[in-house]
Order: structure tokens, then sequence, then C-alpha cells
């Protein structure tokens, strides 16, 4: 995590607030593979980085609560009893869910004062909305004594993006940012929401993100469209969801339903079976079997779930071409954000230089490119 962001955060809300506040730190995420499974009940293989979300909180004598969106330079009132959705709010519907959802849980949730900041990129498919959630969930908690535990927590967390923000998310993000370990990625089963946890060494190789900085205006509602497709299919199969179908399953229904929405059951059935695969090659160090499944990842993204774009595939196709990168795939919900790379250390630099330089030449605008460490997930910072 960043001190200078830790540090940031703490003084501007000593100017606004004039108190100490509780600290708490929630990362981003990075996935591996297991794309678009979790919703499915399936397989993914997230880690938490060390880039998130700094909260600064304390309660107040107030009859309402202030939060201060540090980067954004914004200030949102309101009071915890009287929370509705806002239309185009933003950031403010991932806090107010949070709130809302607590009190589902018929916890009462009284006045407090908050400054929170962040350092993941928008828009790059790294889950700073899961961060966010995590963040409030977790210092709200800790600050009123609610008792909660990690696990509910995280689904506060899910039913606020659902309820509030209208993304009907799978589990993985919120799951990945609060359970998230030291250089570790978890293998996570998103039925019963219980991970393995992986130690990531790959040695001669580190993971490089490159930013498309594009985030498509289909993004959310292309996300809800993908999730409705997948549950009418396991609908069609009298299966709880398509974690349990296999190629066989919906072969037998291929007359049924469009071969759009065959592609993309195949395209999560295959996704399922990479992800085991995956972990398998983590545990026999098979560096070459890891490049191919994500590259195999992508290929099935792009062309039969179709949530890539013309800068994500770009990004791909260019890392295919260079022998020091053993694999590369779109990262996140799609239409926009990041690819992941497998890339040689002792080329990291060239291949960074050689890829922006192309990808500016083809979109005349800069991608951005990051290495992360894998972190731990949600906690208090102490002084």
């Amino acid at each position: 995590m960043s001190k200078k962001l830790v540090i940031q955060v703490k003084r501007c809300f000593k100017e606004q607030f004039k108190t100490n506040p509780l600290v708490v730190f929630s990362p981003g995420r990075i996935n591996l593979i297991g794309e678009h499974t979790d919703y499915n009940d399936g397989f993914a293989f997230p880690a938490a980085i060390n880039k998130g979300i700094v909260l600064a909180i304390s309660k107040s004598d107030s009859k309402e609560s202030y939060v201060f969106a540090f980067n954004k330079n914004e200030i949102h009132k309101f009071e915890t009893k009287h929370i509705k959705p806002l239309k185009n709010g933003g950031w403010r519907n991932y806090m107010l869910g949070v709130v809302a959802e607590l009190r589902v849980l018929g916890k009462e949730v009284e006045s407090f004062n908050a400054v929170f900041g962040g350092n993941i990129p928008q828009g790059a498919g790294m889950s700073s909305s899961a961060a966010l959630e995590n963040s409030f969930v977790f210092g709200i908690n800790e600050l009123f004594n609610l008792g909660l535990t990690k696990h509910e927590m995280i689904l506060v967390s899910q039913k606020a993006e659902h309820n509030f923000a209208g993304v009907k998310c799978g589990i993985m993000d919120q799951y990945a940012s609060m359970f998230g370990l030291k250089k570790s990625a978890l293998l996570l089963d998103c039925r019963t929401i219980e991970s393995q946890t992986y130690k990531i060494d790959f040695k001669d190789y580190k993971w490089m993100l490159i930013n498309t900085n594009v985030k498509h205006d289909l993004s959310e509602s292309e996300y809800n469209d993908r999730r409705e497709v997948c549950e009418r299919v396991s609908g069609l199969l009298h299966l709880n969801a398509l974690r349990d179908a296999s190629k066989e399953d919906i072969d037998r229904i291929k007359s049924n339903i469009s071969d759009e929405d065959y592609q993309k059951a195949l395209f999560v059935i295959n996704e399922n079976q990479r992800v085991i695969q995956f972990s398998e090659a983590i545990k026999n160090g098979d560096t070459k079997a890891l490049g191919n499944l994500l590259c195999q990842s992508h290929e099935g993204l792009s062309t039969k779930y179709k949530v890539s774009c013309k800068e994500l595939d770009f990004l791909v196709d260019r890392a295919k071409e260079n022998p020091n990168v053993l694999g590369s795939r779109m990262m996140g919900g799609g239409f926009g954000g990041c690819t992941i790379n497998l890339v040689k250390k002792d080329a990291f630099k060239t291949f960074k230089k050689e890829v922006s330089k192309n990808f500016k030449a083809a979109f005349e605008y800069d991608c951005d490119v990051y290495s992360v460490k894998l972190s731990r997930g949600t906690q208090i910072i102490k002084k």
C-alpha cells in the first residue's frame, strides 16, 4: 500500500473533522484466470494487490454523516436512516449501498465522518468498487462493533453493488479484496465461497498489467446481459448454474438456443476447466502451460463471450508475438481495462517500451503499464 496515500488521507481527515480516525486499507485485485465464472458458481484465481482504497473514519455527534472523496474533491452528506440509490451517484452509491445493506441486516449504523482516497486506476478492471465497499463495511463494522465476520461483510458489499450500483456481480472481487494474502493467489470456489491458497513465485517471470485507458459504454449493460444468458441456459438444463454443465449438456439443447448463447455458455464451461488446469500447472511449475491457458482464456473472451475490444485484442496480439511473454489475456468485465501478461523479468522494461510505442502508434493515445505486488486483504492500519 502507498504510505503517501495513507498520510494524505489522514491529514485531510484531521483538517476536515479535527479528530483522529480509524484507518482501513482495502486492496484492489487482479484475477490470474477465471473470468465471468464467479456468477456461474464456478472457480476463479484472484489475488489482492498493493493498490487500493485508504479510508479514514470516525463516529460523529451530528445528525448527518459526511463522506469526502479525496481524489475527486467531492463531499456527500446524508442521514444513515434515510438512504436511497442516487441517479448517476457514482462512488456515493457504493458507499450508501453498504450502509443500507447493513441496516437490512438489522445493524444500527449511527452517524460517521469519513475521508477516502485510492490509487487503483479507474476502469482498469482491478475492482476499485469492491475495494471501496469493503473499506466501508470493514470500517463501519469496527467502528460500531457490529460483530460481522469477513464472510458476512463481503456479502454486504456484493449486495450494495447489486442493489445500489446496479451491477449483478459475483463474489470474486469482494472476496479477493477481503481475504487476499501476501505473495499469494486464491483458488476460489464461488459456490462454497471458500478458497485454497497458492504461493506465487514464477521465478524468471512476473506479472505486467497494461491498461488500455478505455472503458466502452457497453460494459455494465453487457455484463448484466451475459449473466442473464448464463442463467437462461442453466435454467433450460434444469441446473443451478453453468458450473454444473458439460459441453455434452449444452450440445443437447443446442437447437433451443441461439449460436451466440451456445458460444457464451461453452466459454464459461471451458474457462472453469482452465482455472483448475491453471492451479495444476502452478503445482507442477509448468510455466509454459500457464502461458497457454492465459492465451486460451483471451481467445474465448474475445471470440465466444465477446467481451473484448480492439484495444485489448491489439495488446494481446503484441504479447503473443513476443518470445519474452509467456501468455496474455484481458482481465475484468471487459470492453476496456487491462490485459494481464506473464513477462520475463529481464525483458520487462524492453517489452514495456515496445508495447507502449506500438499502442500509441495504433490508437494515438497512451496505454499505462504497471507491475503489482500480491498483497494482504482488507486491514486496519495501525499508527
